[in-house]
């Protein structure tokens, strides 16, 4: 139940990251919009990407405590062990995991490290932007505009640590699995 909270403020903190980013848009002789930086791009991107991640992987956490059955049924877990054994060939080098055989803990694994990737890009997503937001605010002041790229900013931080402590969870969940 931890971790469906874990996901579902992951989702609910993307959600407004993102929304209030892609609101941010000021009328007027400057014409300001998120657009126009790729810091707040990059944050954007970064926070629409966790929210489909988190929505998928609530979606999956949801159905297996209600139903008692896994979202990938057993005759396609080969095929996706297949795609997750290759995305950790090309994101993960260092990893010392047993490739190229079919193991829940080779999902596992992935899954915790898509989230350490994905808590990692928000970090840098937020502080690229924050950066920004600070020159923004030392040369011109503060105005609507800041206001609102700091709150997403700031919603993003929080993501953040949603994200980083479900890998933390998952983390605890793997390791005592395979201990019992």
């Amino acid at each position: 139940m931890a971790a469906l909270g874990f996901r579902l403020s992951e989702i609910v903190l993307c959600l407004i990251s993102f929304s209030v980013m892609a609101a941010d848009k000021t009328s007027g002789w400057s014409g300001d919009s998120f657009d126009r930086y790729k810091e707040y791009r990059y944050c954007l991107s970064v926070n629409v990407i966790g929210f489909v991640y988190a929505g998928f992987q609530a979606y999956a956490l949801a159905y297996h405590l209600i139903m008692r059955k896994h979202v990938i049924r057993h005759y396609l877990r080969q095929h996706f062990d297949f795609f997750m054994d290759q995305a950790i060939n090309l994101l993960q080098l260092s990893m010392d995991m047993p490739l190229g055989s079919c193991h829940v803990v080779e999902i596992a694994c992935f899954f915790g490290f898509i989230l350490q990737i994905l808590a990692y890009l928000l970090l840098s997503a937020s502080s690229a932007a924050a950066t920004r937001i600070d020159d923004w605010q030392s040369n011109w002041g503060k105005d609507e505009f800041t206001e609102m790229t700091s709150a997403s900013v700031a919603m993003a931080f929080l993501a953040f640590t949603a994200f980083a402590l479900s890998s933390l969870l998952s983390g605890y969940e793997l390791c005592t699995h395979e201990s019992a």
